[in-house]
């Protein structure tokens, strides 16, 4: 059977002559199913996790359109906007799109917080034909006259179930409300809660819908390991794993920013190049930190769930969940980090007691059961035990009788 090609798609000479410099020629599911219906100029939900080639399937019929329609846009104006949650993903799409458009004369302007506004407000000065942002940074720009949506025929709503956790979800519906009535709308969720899911009703037009389930994502190619283990001996497992020689590129996730420095913390000590990503890092010291890991110059990544967001390096080989999240869809955005561009992965998770109803509820998720570690126990059994019935004084300590006062005998009344 023939696979499908980017070539059958109706995109533009330019962009198959970038998509082969990439070295791709046949489109992901979600990227074979997105790209004739967004060239149609249909609204779409689409319910994918990360690693399905969503940025692509969004990018690449964007730029097709944008470039057969070459008018100009006014100051402070873009003609496409992109709504990403992080500033990661914000730049991993921006340089998408510079991938992407290699060939193309189409202009960029990339807003978001934790760097200086200046040279955000003089990119948008003249107007852009995509502008990527992240929602509290743009709507200030909005509210201090620095940009104009009125001219704006396309909207991206990248990763909106994240932008619910982080709060965005207000920043979002305001700048919604700027924007011409008459557009193309597209929504990405990896999951659809209810806040969502209103979201989705009242920003799309008769949409189209593409979901790829998660167990697709998750299972393809990565060897998923889980170790029962308590949380006082986690470090030292981390470090003995890390002694293998074929753990050559890892990220380690945990639930906490105090959590992610702490393990970098006991990995340097240990003599383990690690650095951590979390939302208390600057901006320069985010994109630092995923030089450093993207060249080799560190090889433990700790990052938490929502600073993750937006890492794409490819040759990850390994993802340590040190801390299992507590939404299992979580999970499924953490190993996407290995097993990119058609690689193989290994994903291996520590689950401590309390961390077992978690273990489940991604298993339901999946439809599986997690393969044990070679040598682990089939599980551990809770560290504090319930008390027998009868015994639920037993443990508190008792009060001191209280000595009773003599009673004085009543005076009679003279």
């Amino acid at each position: 059977m023939n696979e499908l090609k980017f070539s059958k798609l109706g995109l533009t000479g330019q962009l198959l002559r970038a998509l082969t410099d990439a070295g791709y020629e046949t489109p992901t599911p979600i990227q074979a199913e997105a790209i004739p219906l967004l060239l149609k100029g249909s609204d779409l939900l689409g319910i994918a996790q990360t690693g399905t080639g969503k940025t692509a399937a969004f990018t690449l019929p964007l730029l097709h359109k944008l470039s057969q329609r070459g008018r100009r846009t006014g100051p402070r104006c873009a003609r496409a906007l992109i709504l990403a949650p992080t500033r990661e993903l914000v730049i991993q799409i921006s340089k998408s799109i510079k991938t992407y458009g290699r060939h193309l004369k189409l202009e960029q302007a990339v807003i978001m917080g934790g760097v200086s506004q200046r040279p955000q407000i003089n990119a948008l000065k003249r107007g852009t034909d995509i502008l990527v942002a992240t929602p509290g940074r743009l709507l200030d720009l909005i509210k201090r006259g620095h940009a104009d949506l009125s001219q704006t025929d396309y909207l991206i709503l990248d990763e909106a179930d994240r932008m619910f956790d982080m709060g965005f979800i207000r920043d979002v519906r305001r700048i919604v409300a700027d924007l011409p009535a008459e557009r193309q709308t597209l929504l990405f969720s990896a999951t659809m809660p209810k806040e969502v899911a209103k979201l989705a009703g009242e920003v799309l037009n008769n949409p189209e819908r593409i979901e790829i389930a998660a167990k697709s994502v998750a299972v393809d190619r990565i060897d998923q390991t889980v170790h029962y283990i308590a949380a006082a001996n986690k470090q030292a497992r981390l470090a003995e794993l890390l002694a293998a020689p074929e753990m050559e590129r890892v990220i380690v996730f945990t639930r906490t920013k105090y959590g992610a420095d702490k393990v970098v913390k006991k990995l340097s000590r240990d003599g383990v190049s690690a650095e951590a990503i979390h939302g208390n890092k600057t901006q320069g010291a985010r994109q630092r930190t995923l030089e450093n890991f993207r060249s080799g110059r560190i090889r433990v990544l700790v990052a938490t769930d929502i600073a993750s967001r937006g890492i794409d390096i490819d040759e990850v080989t390994h993802v340590i969940n040190y801390e299992l999240p507590n939404e299992p869809e979580s999970y499924v955005h953490r190993i996407g980090r290995t097993a990119r561009a058609g690689a193989s992965g290994t994903a291996i998770s520590f689950c401590d007691p309390a961390e077992q109803p978690y273990l489940r509820a991604i298993e339901r998720l999946l439809k599986r059961s997690l393969t044990i570690a070679a040598g682990e126990p089939i599980a551990l059994t809770p560290l504090l035990k319930k008390q027998k019935k009868g015994d639920s004084n037993r443990s508190k300590p008792r009060s001191p009788k209280r000595r009773r006062r003599p009673r004085r005998p009543l005076q009679r009344a003279a």
